[in-house]
């Protein structure tokens, strides 16, 4: 919505680097290892498909840290 992430993302020994910015959409399939830098102030929307059940259960403990 606002602003521009850094996405690294390895999928099966390749790995990509691309930014994204406001109006654009990444899909980033499941079990692939990915992280997100936020280059400026960013508002984003994430969306997982089907739902995160850990996250709606609060077990996702292992992301508080």
């Amino acid at each position: 919505l606002e602003g521009a992430l850094h996405f690294y993302i390895v999928e099966e020994e390749a790995a990509q680097e691309v930014i994204i910015r406001a109006g654009e959409v990444l899909h980033i399939p499941s079990m692939v290892w990915h992280k997100a830098v936020a280059l400026e102030d960013t508002l984003d929307v994430d969306v997982f498909s089907p739902p995160r059940a850990d996250w709606l259960a609060k077990t996702d403990d292992y992301l508080r840290r």
